[in-house]
């Protein structure tokens, strides 16, 4: 059934590819069509969602109110029991059909976009989706706005596959399915399109600007078809009180940005607590988190759910100034533990929910002191959302207009820019990392640094230096050092002792000018005179950013390889032109192997595959060294050299197929693994005990 859907969905991409091939349409044509399709679907996709969160919220809580008078009026076993029974079904939908859907999904868009090329498995959006309602649902203290962001990619994605659009067009495609996830969640087509750039592809100059916009417009279209031209808050008119009003608002953005930094160090310090603390099944942790977040809201029910009938509240002023303090914290407390023990949703509608109750809480305390010059409380409850928002994501502009176009009041705009860029500086200061970009540094991938470097950290020097080079002894004569320079290949050339240790290095540039009296400066000059002793060495454990690093310092092409990082023994030379030909090598892999996983569940049986000179795809048994020990654990890929593409796990119930497996996946002795890697890498893990 899989492989027949698989056929059929070949079949459908080559004649959409045809069709737009015998339309003769410009490329760019192209892309503003393809962005209209993932506007349309992009915009079903959230009110789909919508649908599904508000289906299961009437069924978990049932009830003619709002959300949260529904689960006030709610038996209090019930209100444990719900969110409970939430995480365990959501915990196995996600460990066994789609890992990329735990958490609040941004992070994994953008590891998408730099690791492999803007493709997303189209199942992620299914998933996700389902897995995000039933956390939502349930009671799970997370946003929808996240899923939508990570269900609009995944949609941009598999369309722009199914076009056989270009990986470098991919991207943007991921692009406007997170645009119009954000734009569809808020009525705020300017936002979802700002959303896009300045977070997940972390570009204003991208060039393919006009698809983004489109698709955010479309997709902003069809929500408000469904739901009306409302915004998604009752937001009251601004009011701006004076302007000695202003110096309250910079209090107030340093107060945003110190929750922002509370807020990203709780989330990761529960999800280390899960990961590391917590020793029961991966997909029975929600359960523990759904139970937490039960016994929590047995006291204060705003927690639960996205929480924006809370917000409304704060808004209009109808909130108690201690209650709405105390919310901040419980907030960040219970939207931590249900994504930390892997719950599903986004951190969006959190942010926007703390922000309002600190806003509220600060503007209650002003107002009070100050009531000449300062607005009412909801006034600022609206203006720090924004704050929030731009804390944690560090995303300022999106979080500015994100807030004006629910306004539509020009007068916001001073405090809001204020709020949120001294929260922005505040946050920033206490943390380098966003909400986002964090999880992905501790998967060890540096977003901000871009594709070639994280590339470029995973190709070593041992791989690639050459150990055959042209060296210069101290002692040779400039005659005997001209010849060698002009016989040799390159234009660096180490200079070693006696006892083959580097002194210095002569470059070709560094002779120009002598060539021409060699004669004369042969019996006066040696090449330990010429030598340029400001130099650097590296060692085969150093990585190729390392040495490009160096290359550019000095201005050279090649580097001497030492043997041990206190030795100044020469054992080769890495050159430029090595490193450019591996990760080229790497990227085209990179891509192979990418493809190769995003259908490598689909096959009953794999043998070995030799897709590119010198590279393979093998299933392998599991080997015993392995038992018991996570994929994290062993450091495959740095250690062996070797991508774990899938698990194939040989139960009585038949054969389970994990593909693209979590980080944290404990082998099993009825384990074998599908790797993609160089032949003699793989041969290795064949021979491993």
């Amino acid at each position: 059934m899989i492989i027949s859907f698989k056929n059929k969905y070949n079949s459908f991409s080559r004649k959409t590819d045809s069709l737009l091939e015998r339309a003769h349409l410009t490329e760019h044509t192209s892309m503003i069509i393809i962005a209209i399709i993932i506007g349309v679907i992009g915009g079903y996709a959230a009110v789909g969602i919508r649908f599904l969160i508000e289906e299961f919220s009437q069924l978990s809580y049932p009830g003619g109110g709002t959300v949260l008078e529904n689960i006030m009026n709610t038996p209090w076993y019930l209100i444990i029991l719900v969110p409970t029974i939430g995480g365990f079904i959501v915990g196995p939908l996600i460990y066994f059909f789609a890992p990329e859907a735990k958490g609040h999904g941004v992070p994994e868009v953008m590891q998408a976009i730099l690791l492999k090329g803007g493709r997303i498995r189209p199942r992620v959006a299914l998933v996700k989706a389902l897995a995000s309602a039933i956390t939502i649902g349930t009671g799970g203290s997370v946003g929808r706005e996240g899923p939508i962001i990570q269900i609009g990619s995944s949609i941009g994605s598999t369309v722009g596959q199914i076009f056989k659009v270009p990986h470098k067009k991919l991207k943007t495609l991921v692009a406007c399915g997170a645009a119009a996830g954000i734009a569809a969640a808020f009525n705020a087509p300017i936002a979802g399109a700002l959303f896009a750039v300045e977070i997940i592809l972390m570009d204003f100059a991208v060039a393919q600007f006009s698809p983004i916009v489109i698709s955010a417009v479309m997709a902003t279209v069809i929500s408000h078809s469904y739901e009306g031209n409302l915004a998604a808050f009752s937001v009251p008119a601004y009011e701006y009180a004076s302007p000695y009003e202003l110096g309250f608002y910079f209090i107030l953005g340093a107060a945003c940005g110190l929750v922002s930094y509370l807020f990203i160090k709780t989330l990761y310090f529960s999800e280390d607590f899960f990961d590391e603390k917590v020793k029961i099944p991966e997909y029975l942790k929600p359960v523990v988190g759904g139970a937490g977040i039960g016994v929590m809201a047995l006291l204060f029910p705003q927690v639960m759910g996205v929480g924006y009938d809370s917000i409304n509240n704060a808004l209009l002023g109808n909130m108690i100034w201690y209650v709405a303090l105390g919310l901040v914290f419980l907030k960040i407390i219970s939207t931590s533990l249900t994504l930390g023990s892997g719950g599903s949703g986004g951190i969006f509608a959190p942010a926007l929910f703390m922000g309002a109750m600190l806003g509220y809480f600060f503007g209650a305390l002003v107002n009070q002191y100050f009531p000449d010059i300062t607005a009412g409380a909801g006034a600022y409850a609206l203006v720090a959302m924004g704050g929030l928002v731009a804390g944690t994501t560090r995303a300022p502009i999106t979080a500015i207009i994100i807030v004006f176009e629910l306004t539509y009041d020009y007068e916001i705009i001073l405090p809001l820019m204020i709020t949120s860029i001294v929260s922005l500086i505040v946050s920033s200061y206490l943390s380098q990392e966003s909400i986002y970009t964090l999880k992905l540094l501790l998967r060890g991938i540096n977003i901000k640094e871009g594709t070639e470097t994280n590339v470029m950290e995973s190709i070593y020097v041992k791989d690639i230096y050459n150990k055959e080079f042209t060296s210069i002894e101290a002692t040779d004569n400039f005659n005997k050092v001209v010849n060698t320079v002009l016989s040799g290949k390159g234009v660096e050339f180490p200079v070693i002792d006696k006892n083959n240790n580097i002194v210095g290095i002569i470059s070709m540039n560094d002779l120009k000018e002598l060539f021409f009296e060699k004669d004369s400066l042969n019996s006066l000059l040696i090449a330990g005179d010429l030598a340029n002793t400001d130099f650097q060495v590296l060692t085969i454990e150093d990585n190729c950013k390392q040495a490009l690093e160096i290359m550019k310092l000095y201005d050279f092409e090649a580097i001497p390889i030492v043997e041990a990082f206190n030795s100044k023994i020469i054992i080769g030379m890495l050159w430029r032109k090595d490193i450019q030909d591996a990760y080229q090598k790497e990227i085209n892999r990179i891509e192979l192997t990418n493809n190769l996983a995003s259908s490598i569940s689909m096959k009953e049986e794999v043998t070995n595959i030799h897709f590119m000179e010198g590279y393979s795809l093998a299933e392998v048994k599991v080997p015993e060294s392995f038992v018991g020990k996570s994929i994290k654990e062993l450091n495959i890929r740095a250690k062996y050299g070797v991508d774990v593409l899938s698990i194939k796990s040989d139960k009585k119930s038949g054969t389970n197929i994990n593909a693209i497996p979590n980080p944290d996946y404990v082998f099993k002795s009825i384990d074998s693994i599908v790797i993609a890697g160089e032949i003699k890498k793989i041969n290795r893990i064949k021979n491993l005990d």
